[in-house]
């Protein structure tokens, strides 16, 4: 079906939403049922198959028996819900020997089998919805010692529910798979991560919390080095002032004592001056003082004259 398309990033096989969400899939159901749903804690529709048997309840793609879905996408991932009953899904691949070999996983198997033709895997789900992530290619190589080519069929068992089936070529991380890949948000992801790495790990936790209380101690002296060197540019700060201020006062003195002795130079030009005139007006007064004194005999002459006897007209 898919051997002649283009394959990268995420090709779905099953998506609950939509109008034919089975249009490539065959039911075969005795004593079960196979319908659409609406999911309380997902607040979205979902495929439910439910059956008596999960050996003859089943959904299986593609359709035709004849057909392949000829994906060669290494990675499979089922987002499914545990409903506390029997579940199982097979998927069959073909390796570079040319040969077919089918995995199945299942919850009520507790150990490991490799047959020829078929490998059968226990499976242990947690309460509520899944996550599955299937490597086919290192279940190929560990089970038969061959190398994964591609997908040939999918077979998903009674009892669960489906949200989506899909494949892709690499495995994400919860904040860069898109929304719709995924069972529910990023911080309900987080939050399961977070669980399973506290279970997993707690040394590493213990190293974490050593390494964040290293990471405030240096934060702290950081701080401390920060204050201290901000009180020593303070400090100098204040010392310029104080010199600035000194060389200001001096400045001040100094405009002061200027401002005097050209206040001085100025009051002895306004008093030359004032003297100026006043010696202009002596020399004035005095030089028409000398002048009022020749010209008194001259008018002692002129008196002299018009007092002297005048000579008798001479006879004719």
């Amino acid at each position: 079906m898919f051997r002649n398309t283009f394959q990268s990033g995420f090709l779905s096989i099953l998506y609950a939403i939509g109008s034919k969400p089975l249009q490539i899939w065959r039911k075969n159901i005795n004593n079960g049922y196979v319908k659409r749903i609406t999911d309380f804690e997902m607040q979205s529709s979902v495929i439910e198959i439910c059956g008596a048997n999960v050996s003859t309840c089943f959904l299986t793609c593609p359709s035709n028996p004849k057909q392949t879905l000829g994906v060669k996408m290494p990675f499979l991932v089922l987002l499914i819900k545990y409903l506390k009953k029997y579940f199982t899904f097979e998927v069959q691949v073909i390796d570079d020997k040319n040969v077919k070999r089918r995995f199945r996983a299942s919850n009520y198997q507790s150990n490991t089998r490799v047959k020829p033709f078929i490998c059968t895997i226990p499976m242990k789900l947690d309460e509520g919805w899944n996550q599955i992530h299937f490597n086919l290619t290192d279940f190929t190589r560990r089970a038969y010692g061959t190398n994964y080519l591609e997908t040939l069929r999918v077979q998903i068992h009674a009892n669960c529910r489906i949200r989506r089936i899909y494949f892709t070529d690499q495995l994400l991380s919860s904040k860069s798979i898109p929304a719709e890949y995924r069972a529910f948000s990023n911080a309900q992801d987080d939050n399961a991560e977070e669980q399973y790495q506290n279970q997993l790990n707690p040394d590493q936790n213990q190293m974490m919390q050593g390494e964040e209380q290293y990471q405030a101690e240096y934060q702290e002296e950081h701080l401390e080095e920060q204050q201290h060197m901000e009180g020593e540019h303070e400090q100098e700060h204040q010392g310029g002032e104080e010199e600035g201020g000194e060389e200001q006062g001096q400045g001040q003195e100094q405009g002061q004592e200027q401002g005097q002795e050209q206040g001085q130079e100025q009051g002895q030009e306004q008093q030359n001056q004032e003297e100026q005139p006043k010696n202009e007006e002596q020399n004035q007064n005095v030089q028409e003082g000398g002048n009022a004194e020749e010209e008194q005999p001259k008018e002692e002459n002129n008196n002299a004259g018009e007092g002297a006897p005048q000579e008798p007209p001479a006879e004719q």
